[in-house]
Formats: structure tokens, C-alpha cells, sequence
């Protein structure tokens, strides 16, 4: 049994994971979701870290088995920090921000060439099941941009096993943009899997019978 220690994006909720956290269970595997404090106005990148870490230290103990870390979007930014503080088997980056050495977070996206996509309702939820979607925009959403003024501290990329997967219908950070920034800052390609920016949302299922290939690569 592995665990996997899902990071989520900007909100910081737990509860994004919450469909693909019995999917990982029904292949045998533990899933731990990590809540940020995204409405905390003083939370920066390190307190962001130090919740990741926390959060497998009190469920796995002091000295875990080597997790895998799942990185969901904003959650690019923090997982990464988490690599020399935990046994780290695998770094997975989905649908992710990738920062580089020093940079900005409010700065990424200029320095990537994102493109606005419009209307953030249809490009985070096109392809989210009506019930599920209803379900998760009824919750309370919190983002401050304390996370996004910290520069990236970490002088490279850890040297853990990473893995950048995307979502093929992803309207956020499409294909295209995700195979360029993953190539240009990491010279790693991207693997697919169907779905959009919230896939854990939309195809839990075969986002975990990727997540546990994994484990046999």
C-alpha cells in the first residue's frame, strides 16, 4: 500500500479530492487530501509546505513510507517544497503551475504566456458532472494572494521522480501550454488522461488507474 498525498489547488480544499480518495482506496492504496489555508491572509508558500507536511506526519507518523505526491494546479507551487522534508517516491504535477528557481507566483503567468480563458465557470467546470459541480460551487471559496508574492525558494527542481500529468480537455492550462511549460522548465513531456482542469472532479476513475500505474513504472 502507498499513500498518496493529494495537493490541491488554489481554495485549498480537501475536498477537491473528494471523489478520487475512494477510487485510490478501491485499488488498495491510502489517499491522505490536504486542506491549505487559502483564507489566511498571512499563509505564504512556507505555510503552505509546512501544512503538506504536517498533514503525512500526523497521519503516517515522523518516519512515513515514501509517498507519492500529487500536485493539483496553484498546488505546483507547494508540493515541490515538501520533497527534502518527506520520503518522496514519486512527484506527479497535475494540470500544474511550474515554478521556477526565485520566481514570483503572481509573475507566472506572465512569464509563461498563459492565456485568460474567459469565463472561469466553463473553463473549470465544462466537463464536471451537473450534481458534483453543484455540490462544489455551494462550498465557501477562499484565495488570498499572499501565496502568489513569495518567490519560488528553492535554488532547483527536487531531485525526486516527477511525473507531469494533464488533462487532455483541460480549458485552464490546455494541452499545448502544458507540453511547452513542462518542456521548457522541467525537459519532461506530459502524459494524458481525459478530462478537464478539476479531473479529479470530472474522471476520478481513470485519474487513479493512472495514479496507480504509476507505481509499477
Amino acid at each position: 500500500m502507498t499513500a498518496f498525498v493529494l495537493v490541491p489547488g488554489a481554495g485549498g480544499a480537501a475536498s477537491y479530492w473528494q471523489l478520487l480518495v475512494p477510487e485510490l482506496e478501491r485499488r488498495g492504496q491510502r489517499a491522505l487530501a490536504v486542506g491549505l489555508p487559502a483564507a489566511d491572509p498571512a499563509a505564504g508558500l512556507a505555510a503552505y509546505a509546512d501544512t503538506v507536511v504536517g498533514t503525512v506526519r500526523t497521519a503516517l507518523g515522523e518516519e512515513p513510507d515514501p509517498v507519492v505526491l500529487v500536485a493539483q494546479s496553484m498546488g505546483g507551487l507547494t508540493a515541490p517544497l515538501a520533497c527534502d522534508r518527506l520520503p518522496v517516491r514519486l512527484l506527479v504535477l497535475l494540470n500544474a503551475m511550474v515554478p521556477c528557481p526565485g520566481e514570483i507566483g503572481g509573475e507566472w503567468w506572465g512569464a509563461t504566456g498563459h492565456a485568460d480563458p474567459g469565463d472561469p465557470t466553463e473553463a473549470f467546470f465544462h466537463d464536471v458532472p451537473a450534481a458534483v459541480a453543484a455540490r462544489v460551487q455551494s462550498e465557501p471559496f477562499a484565495q488570498t494572494g499572499r501565496p502568489f508574492e513569495d518567490p519560488w525558494p528553492l535554488e532547483h527542481w527536487p531531485d525526486v521522480p516527477t511525473r507531469v500529468l494533464a488533462g487532455r480537455d483541460d480549458r485552464f492550462f490546455p494541452i499545448g501550454f502544458q507540453r511547452r511549460v513542462a518542456r521548457d522548465r522541467l525537459g519532461l513531456p506530459v502524459d494524458e488522461v481525459p478530462g478537464g482542469h478539476l479531473v479529479a472532479l470530472s474522471r476520478p476513475v481513470e485519474l487513479a488507474e493512472r495514479l496507480v500505474a504509476y507505481l509499477g513504472d
